[in-house]
Parts: C-alpha cells; sequence; structure tokens
C-alpha cells in the first residue's frame, strides 16, 4: 500500500460506491495501485461559497465517466471526457455546491475485476472554513509529500492549465494570466486565503518559469520546494550548483555571485541551513551592503517572518537561471535529474534543457493518428514576459553537446523528501532509481549525438512509418507557429522604439544572447538563431525523407526518389499559400508569406537588433516599397558588431558560453 493511499483511507476518503460492493481498505488500495489512482477535490476544504471542482487520475488510458453526485443523490456534473496521456485524467465541476455529502465517482471500463467503480465522499460545508495552519519558520507549512500520486497531480494540472486544440495557438503577455483564469487552473483559492487576488508582479524568463510553476503547485498542496544557487558553466567545465535553499529555510540575505569552478568544486554540496545566504532581507528591500565575509562573521540577523509568495518568487526568480537546469545528468547536486526518452516518462511537468541557454516544460502528448505525426506541446516565458506553447521539433528544441554547457534534454524535478534531521534533503539519482514513486531516472540521452536524439524523439512520438505528406505539413506548421511567435517579438520592439527611451544598449560578443534590460527583452538572436535552424530542417524535410525512407510510409509503387520530388514541390506550393502580417514603422500593416521568410533567411541574419526598424527585421530590400516606411537605424558601431558575430548564424552555431 502507497503512503498517499493509506493517507486517503486514514482520512476516510476510500469509500465503495452506491449500491456496490462494499470494499476493504486494502481492496480499495489495491484497485487505486492497479490503475494508478490519484484524486484532487478543490478547493482543499469544499464549501458553498466557492465552485466544488474534482480531478480523477490514472496512469493507464481506461474509458471511463466522472459523476458528482449530490446529497439529493442526484448527478449535478458529468464528464465522459478522458484528457492527457499519460497520466489520464477527468475533471467536473459544480459551480453552486449544496451543502452536505457528495459523491464524486469514476467509472472504469476496461478497469481490473472489482476496480470498475472508484469513488472519493466529499463534505461541502456551509460556511467558510477557517484557512489551512501556517507553517513556523517556513514560506508554507508542508501538509504532503512528492510520490507518485501527487506527481501524477502535478502533471495534470499542468496539462489543463495549458490545454487547447493542438493547432490553436496559444499565449499570454505574462504568466499571472494563465494563474488568473480560472477555467484552466483549477487551484485558484485553492486555500480559501483569496491567495490568488494578490497580483504577483514578477516576469519570469524561461528558467524561472519552470520552476515558479512547481513552486506554486507545491505551495497550494503543502508539499517541499527548494532550488538552487547554480553557476552558468565556465573554463570548458559544465555548471555545478553550490548552495541549496529549501521553504523550511530560506536564508536572510542576497546569496553571493557562483565562484569560479575551481572554487566550487572544492565546495560542500549543500550548506548546512545555519550557513546559507537568508532572502528575506532582500525580499523587505533591506539589501547586504557590507562584504559576504563580514556578514557571515557577524551576529544572525532577527528573523523577520516568512515571506508571502510573491515575494519568494522573487527571490527565486534572482537566482536561478539556465545554468541551474543544465547541470550535468551524473551529478546528485541539482534540482533535476535526466529521464529516459519514452512516452510514459515524458509527461505534462517534464523540462527541456537547450545547451544554449533555453528552458521550456511539456505540457500535453497528441498521439499519432491517421499517419500524422505524434507531436508533443511545450510552454516557454521569453525575456520580454510572454508565455507561449509551441509544438516539439528541432527548431524549438536544440540538441548539442558542449562539455561547457552541461547536460542537454529531457528533466523532471528532483524529489525532494524529509531528511532525518527532520528537514528537507533531495533524492540522489540511485535513490530516485531504487524508489518505486519514480525509477526512472536515465544517462541515456548524455551518450547521444544529436541525430540520435531527434531520432529517438520521432520514434516516441510516431512509432508508426508516417505518411511523409502529412508529416511535412506538419514541419512546416511548426515553423509557422515560429514565425508567428517571432512577430510578437519585434512589434514589441516596435513599441520599444515609440517609447522615446532611446536605442537598447547592445552587449559584446556572446553575450548577446545572455544579458538584461531593454536589450534582453526586445533583440531577438537566439529567437533567430533558432528560426534559421528550423528553416533549415523544413528546406531539408524531402532530402530526409529519402535519407529514412525506413521511418515513411513510402506509396506503394513509389520510390523515396519520386516521394523526395513531390515533396519538394508540395513544400513551394505550402510556403507559399501561408502568410504572416507584421506592422512596419508608420502602423500600417504588411503581409508576407512563408516561402518570403524562408527566402530571407540571409537577411535574417543580422535581424536581431530591436533598434533597426522592424522592415529591416524582416529582411526587407533596400529601395523596395516594403521598407519605404523605415526610418530607423542601429548605430554604426552596433551593425559593426552584429557583422562581427554573424558568422554564428551563418554556421548556425552558437557561441560556447550563453545562458540566461
Amino acid at each position: 500500500m502507497t503512503v498517499a493511499a493509506c493517507a486517503l483511507i486514514a482520512a476516510g476518503l476510500l469509500l465503495p460506491a452506491a449500491g456496490a460492493r462494499a470494499q476493504s481498505p486494502s481492496q480499495t488500495s489495491a484497485c487505486d495501485e492497479a490503475v494508478g489512482l490519484a484524486v484532487l477535490p478543490t478547493p482543499v476544504t469544499p464549501w458553498t461559497g466557492m465552485p466544488l471542482r474534482v480531478m480523477f487520475v490514472t496512469d493507464k488510458p481506461f474509458d471511463g465517466q466522472l459523476s458528482l453526485v449530490g446529497p439529493n443523490g442526484a448527478v449535478a456534473a458529468q464528464s465522459a471526457e478522458r484528457r492527457g496521456g499519460p497520466p489520464y485524467f477527468w475533471f467536473a465541476e459544480v459551480a453552486t455546491p449544496q451543502a452536505g455529502a457528495w459523491r464524486a465517482t469514476l467509472s472504469l471500463s476496461g478497469a481490473p475485476s472489482g476496480c470498475s467503480t472508484l469513488t472519493r465522499d466529499i463534505t461541502v460545508a456551509n460556511q467558510k472554513p477557517p484557512s489551512p495552519a501556517g507553517g513556523e519558520g517556513s514560506v508554507w507549512p508542508v501538509r504532503a509529500s512528492w510520490n507518485r500520486s501527487t506527481e501524477d497531480l502535478y502533471s495534470a494540472w499542468i496539462a489543463k492549465l495549458f490545454d487547447a486544440p493542438p493547432d490553436q495557438d496559444l499565449s499570454w503577455k505574462a504568466w499571472h494570466e494563465v494563474l488568473k483564469d480560472r477555467s484552466r487552473n483549477i487551484l485558484f483559492n485553492y486555500l480559501g486565503t483569496g491567495e490568488d487576488n494578490i497580483v504577483v508582479s514578477v516576469r519570469p524568463d524561461c528558467a524561472d518559469f519552470v520552476y515558479f510553476l512547481r513552486a506554486y503547485f507545491a505551495y497550494k498542496m503543502g508539499l517541499p520546494f527548494g532550488y538552487s544557487n547554480c553557476s552558468r558553466g565556465m573554463a570548458g567545465s559544465p555548471p555545478k550548483c553550490y548552495q541549496w535553499f529549501d521553504i523550511m529555510h530560506p536564508g536572510v540575505t542576497r546569496p553571493p555571485a557562483p565562484p569560479s569552478e575551481q572554487v566550487a568544486a572544492a565546495a560542500p554540496p549543500a550548506a548546512a541551513p545555519a550557513e546559507k545566504p537568508n532572502l528575506l532581507q532582500k525580499m523587505f528591500g533591506q539589501e547586504q551592503s557590507a562584504p559576504a565575509a563580514a556578514a557571515a562573521a557577524a551576529p544572525a540577523p532577527k528573523r523577520v517572518g516568512a515571506p508571502n509568495f510573491g515575494q519568494y518568487l522573487r527571490a527565486v526568480g534572482d537566482v536561478v537561471h539556465t545554468g541551474s537546469v543544465r547541470v550535468a545528468g551524473n551529478d546528485d547536486n541539482t534540482d533535476f535529474y535526466l529521464v529516459p526518452l519514452t512516452q510514459e516518462t515524458l509527461r505534462p511537468g517534464t523540462v527541456y534543457a537547450d545547451p544554449y541557454g533555453h528552458v521550456l516544460m511539456l505540457v500535453t502528448r497528441i498521439a499519432e493518428a491517421n499517419g500524422k505525426p505524434g507531436v508533443y506541446l511545450a510552454v516557454d516565458a521569453e525575456p520580454d514576459g510572454t508565455v507561449t506553447r509551441k509544438r516539439f521539433w528541432r527548431g524549438n528544441f536544440l540538441f548539442a553537446h558542449v562539455p561547457a554547457l552541461g547536460s542537454p534534454g529531457f528533466k523532471r524535478f528532483r524529489p525532494i523528501v524529509r531528511a532525518e534531521n527532520g528537514g528537507l534533503r533531495r533524492l540522489t539519482n540511485a535513490e530516485i532509481a531504487k524508489n518505486p514513486n519514480y525509477g526512472d531516472v536515465s544517462l541515456e540521452q548524455m551518450n547521444f549525438s544529436m541525430e540520435e536524439f531527434y531520432d529517438r524523439m520521432d520514434e516516441v512520438m510516431s512509432p508508426d512509418p508516417l505518411d511523409p505528406a502529412k508529416a511535412m505539413a506538419d514541419a512546416i506548421t511548426s515553423l509557422a507557429e515560429q514565425v508567428n511567435t517571432r512577430v510578437t517579438a519585434v512589434e514589441n520592439g516596435r513599441k520599444f522604439q515609440n517609447s522615446g527611451k532611446g536605442d537598447a544598449s547592445m552587449p559584446d560578443g556572446a553575450s548577446i544572447f545572455e544579458t538584461n534590460g531593454a536589450w534582453e527583452d526586445f533583440s531577438t538572436p537566439a529567437r533567430d538563431l533558432r528560426l534559421l535552424i528550423a528553416i533549415d530542417v523544413v528546406r531539408g524535410f524531402p532530402d530526409r525523407v529519402a535519407r529514412l525512407p525506413q521511418r515513411y510510409a513510402i506509396p506503394f509503387g513509389q520510390t523515396p526518389a519520386g516521394v523526395k520530388a513531390n515533396l519538394q514541390s508540395a513544400l513551394a506550393s505550402e510556403l507559399a499559400a501561408r502568410k504572416i502580417t507584421y506592422t512596419r514603422s508608420d502602423g500600417s500593416p504588411w503581409t508576407l508569406t512563408l516561402k518570403d521568410v524562408v527566402d530571407r533567411a540571409t537577411d535574417l541574419e543580422m535581424a536581431y537588433n530591436p533598434n533597426d526598424c522592424v522592415e529591416l527585421r524582416w529582411g526587407a530590400a533596400q529601395g523596395s516599397d516594403e521598407a519605404a516606411t523605415c526610418k530607423k537605424h542601429a548605430p554604426v558601431a552596433q551593425r559593426a558588431k552584429m557583422s562581427d558575430y554573424r558568422s554564428w548564424f551563418r554556421d548556425r552555431h552558437w557561441p560556447t558560453h550563453t545562458g540566461a
């Protein structure tokens, strides 16, 4: 019996369905184990003043129907729609529940004998219950543990948060817009304290974003959480983490800058709680003014109380970066661990570490069907604050092994458990491998070449041979999504130009990919380099089919060479049929075909500077009607630097030292 099942039995939540043969707690627990069941009713203590929402989650793809039965015995809500996979979930909601005893029932077909009906009894109070008690000295109280059930609930929460048809463009101007959408976020006001009515005015970048989502779920559910202070990697060595902060010991002063790799290598794997710099002074505006050595020797400052959640996120975001996610996969002193590439392990909430300084999070898998490729959808946060959903493919998920950049690939958050001294600690790779709730650690991605990685992902997404025409259409759709995302980024740069704040300062060398301020917010060097790679992928798709005919369902009577010729013809017409529209410098719209964008790949090698007019950033030819409205050019010195750096974009070769 799992810890989660024992806790549910103790709470009296595992009960038989009305009219069904009663099961003993051990029988019910066996059924939960057999289907991999986890249940989340919200809010934490249901009452008549809030909607009653219930999510049932299973590890296995059963057909089923979820019903919510009210105190009067009538079905108040019902849903047969199974979402996700894996895990799979059903969701039902009653907007104004009556007070009294409710029963949530999931009826499954194809379940093991005796497990076709799974139930939970829920009591809805007539008055608002007291809020959960706080945790003394902790940012939030730890009421539960990370295990298979809570991980499945986390995955299902992420999947519902970003759920939409796969062909729908999904984006938000800021991450809190997603959380405040009650139709998506079933944990909205889960604690009943109005906690989501406070605007969390933080703008996460890609690395912050994945930490913030994990922290938000942990905060709501009373789960452990922590984060590391890491270097970015230097002198040919991968990033390393040298401090870890958990919610029970958040510290009182700002963490120092990461040391050199040599110092980090000599440092202990994690500082003891008393040695950790405390972040609370920084949260409340009490910046540390003395040198770190003097502060360390001084008496410990008086605790000022745990920060609220928004303040805590600001502290987390001030420390973590993409190096935190790229730490070597065989290093236990990190917040993440590498997983094998399978449909079972690549679940919503799984994080992707791009070696060149970007982080994404998987949110759903669309299964292969009728010759159309399967696909994973992910979300990321850009420096300008936007959150966008995008497809897994080479143009979005870059993969390469560069020793100084650490371990790229798919990773999950390392489980945090209670330590023997009552504190918190992270499980090592060896412990995860032996833990029955996990067991999914694997270093195989560290041994993959670039082609082996993408070939394996193709097999995971689409185990059966693909229709080559449908597969190419899917690649073109992915490219179109990438170009449309760039439209928003370039438009943000145009608005910055019109704000009267002057030119964005351009950093030197590889720092164009990793600086801060206006350049980080409105330039697009990383986005454009990925776009150039994406253009190469689409241009080369017919060649790929001819090179790997075993991956594609070559029509009877045709040869790979003949299919290649047909695809090349279809590619040109499909690119010409797809259009995007951007806003020129004078506010007028201008439409380009996707073929125009592909044909301008060479011009896009120097189109990332926000101090240039938008026409130039879209590769408009000098003297053309399109370029007639261009009135702004980057300073000569900046254009000279761009010329020096052009080889990175021309050769599709990222400079070694990057990050975000």
